[in-house]
């Protein structure tokens, strides 16, 4: 039971990073940057059309919530998606990653 569960968490995971692979190869971002912390910050903060300096606030309680929320929403404009998406993004980035990732939605920026 135990390897099961491992095997479907695994599964899970490799589903978010070739989501945000493919995402970020669609906004003409290098794809294993995803799986680099921080630099995968810098990268979408460039898809958000965000200063770099924002990396900062994601270290600041609250800051980091409000902040997340306007890059994610910025993120799913430049996909052409509405607010909805990128509170979706801000909060179930795990399931809205791989949809953005895996649609046929194209990046606008």
């Amino acid at each position: 039971m135990e390897t099961l569960l491992s095997l479907i968490y695994l599964a899970f995971i490799v589903l978010v990073i070739a989501g945000g692979w493919k995402m970020f190869v669609k906004a003409g971002k290098p794809g294993w940057g995803i799986i680099i912390p921080i630099y995968n910050l810098i990268l979408m903060l460039e898809i958000a059309d965000r200063p770099i300096w924002w990396v900062i606030l994601f270290f600041i309680p609250i800051a980091n919530l409000i902040v997340s929320i306007l890059m994610y929403i910025e993120v799913a404009k430049k996909f052409g998606k509405g607010v909805g998406f990128g509170i979706g993004l801000t909060f179930l980035s795990f399931i809205f990653m791989p949809i953005l990732g895996f649609s046929d939605a194209k990046f606008q920026g």
